[in-house]
């Protein structure tokens, strides 16, 4: 059996009036991520965990933020063609954990819905996807709520 581990990270920009997606979700709020895509950081860094542990490069190389055809794409359509690429590569996902940092909104709430829908994704069990929230306590940029960070791990079984 090969095992493999993956890490990603993904940073967005907040600014106002732009919805605000995260793991495949809308959560009301008035600032949203400033991006080429939907600017789901969450399944960003999910995609970037998951190629980087199956040795497939990156998200930008699989879907570049320089072609039209991403543009405001659904990045539950990425996730899922990621599951796509690692699946036809022989690989299996056994777990995903990630950690979103973030000043506001408070996540909890949205946390089993998110992870309901990333699971369904990628078609494996919601107890395969953990899904935690942290604020940098006022620090950098997040803390400056300028921004959103994510940081993901992903083990894949062969």
């Amino acid at each position: 059996m090969k095992i493999r581990v993956g890490q990603g990270y993904d940073v967005h920009q907040l600014a106002k009036g732009l919805p605000f997606i995260l793991g495949g979700i809308h959560i009301p709020h008035s600032h949203g991520m400033v991006a080429h895509s939907d600017g789901d950081v969450l399944l960003h860094a999910i995609c970037d965990a998951l190629l980087g542990a199956a040795g497939m490069r990156d998200i930008g190389f699989h879907f570049p933020d320089t072609s039209q055809d991403f543009k405001n794409i659904d990045s539950r359509i990425l996730l899922r063609k990621t599951y796509e690429l690692i699946s036809a590569n022989g690989w299996n996902i056994a777990n995903i954990d990630a950690t979103v940092c973030l000043q506001k909104p408070k996540l909890l709430p949205h946390i089993p819905a998110m992870q309901e829908t990333i699971a369904q994704d990628l078609q494996i069990d919601i107890s395969q996807v953990s899904i935690k929230a942290t604020t940098t306590e006022r620090l950098g940029f997040v803390g400056r709520e300028e921004g959103i960070a994510v940081h993901a791990v992903a083990l894949l079984l062969a």
